[in-house]
């Protein structure tokens, strides 16, 4: 990815300049110094891409459960850019800044394991939320949605639409992020063991780039004339596929399965442009983090810490709106 040590860095300096400053975009939402001052536990979370819908549902929710538990929470990441090269410096910074505890959306697993070991080294607890890291022997808890079980989910509602035959394309965000790539694994297991007469043509990465995931469908679309369906596998590879079918000349023609629920994702939904989606929880993803964050630095319920807590999925489709809206997003 082109100025990706430019990105870092800029990533660096405006994290600095946020916990010194409390201004800017991104400000943490932290009420205490870095001295502590008020003896509040402290506790940085450092999400994946702070300005996808996701990740705000998901600050949302650890807001909510901050200020009932007595936490004082830094919420930080990068704004722009899903990447580890963008993530580690805002890790580095919190780090730096001695918080008592770390909850950490890795951007990558292997990247990120030498964040998530210094974390542990200098004795922070480390929950990860959404995705993780390959070395989990060390992490206090890790919390997610079932990404594969989601995957088949997304294949099986896929089938019913296409009639158990076509040809299908998936639209990613990362190849390495590990919750695409359970989807993904989920979702062409599925269809290998239940449905031989879907064929999967291709898999490109958006990057979270609504952009990048348009031309990625548009070319699937000119190069597979006969596309049925295409599985976006994250939100904003999903709000890019609805731009690409908007434009096409024959979007009822092609199924549409995406992930998350976003506002307005729900609402094309509705119009018929996503035939259904695969909705998770990431506010109580959140909460469930910030009680095992509270647990691990005051020892009051450690015991009681579930290592892998996974949150099932649902499908909501326009026919069952009504019931499942509940799950859209909060923003």
């Amino acid at each position: 990815m082109k100025f990706k040590s430019t990105l870092a860095a800029v990533a660096a300096i405006a994290f600095s300049l946020t916990l010194a400053s409390c201004g800017g975009s991104e400000k943490p939402s932290s009420t205490s110094s870095s001295s502590n001052s008020n003896g509040l536990i402290r506790v940085a979370f450092v999400a994946g891409i702070t300005s996808d819908p996701f990740f705000r549902a998901m600050r949302l929710g650890a807001e909510e459960e901050a200020a009932k538990l007595g936490i004082d929470l830094i919420w930080t990441g990068s704004p722009t850019e899903y990447s580890p090269e963008s993530q580690v410096p805002f890790v580095d910074a919190v780090l730096a800044d001695q918080v008592d505890a770390l909850i950490l959306v890795p951007t990558d697993p292997d990247s990120l394991q030498v964040s998530v070991d210094k974390a542990i080294a200098q004795g922070v607890p480390v929950i990860t939320v959404d995705t993780t890291v390959t070395d989990q022997s060390g992490l206090t808890a890790h919390i997610t949605g079932d990404n594969i079980q989601g995957g088949a989910l997304a294949a099986k509602t896929l089938a019913e639409q296409i009639g158990d035959e076509g040809e299908v394309f998936i639209i990613s965000g990362s190849p390495t992020a590990t919750t695409d790539s359970m989807r993904a694994q989920g979702f062409e297991e599925e269809l290998a063991a239940n449905y031989p007469g879907i064929k999967v043509v291709g898999t490109e990465y958006a990057l979270s780039q609504p952009a990048k995931a348009t031309s990625a469908v548009n070319t699937a679309m000119l190069n597979y004339p006969d596309l049925k369906g295409i599985f976006a596998i994250n939100g904003t590879s999903g709000t890019g596929a609805v731009a690409a079918l908007q434009g096409a000349s024959n979007p009822g023609q092609i199924a549409l399965i995406g992930y998350d629920a976003y506002a307005n994702q729900v609402a094309d939904l509705d119009n018929g442009v996503f035939t259904a989606l695969i909705a998770q929880d990431p506010s109580q993803e959140a909460r469930l983090a910030l009680q095992d964050a509270k647990a691990a630095v005051t020892g009051e319920g450690k015991d009681k810490i579930e290592r892998t807590v996974v949150i099932p999925n649902i499908v909501m489709t326009k026919a069952n709106l009504a019931d499942t809206r509940k799950y859209q997003y909060a923003e």
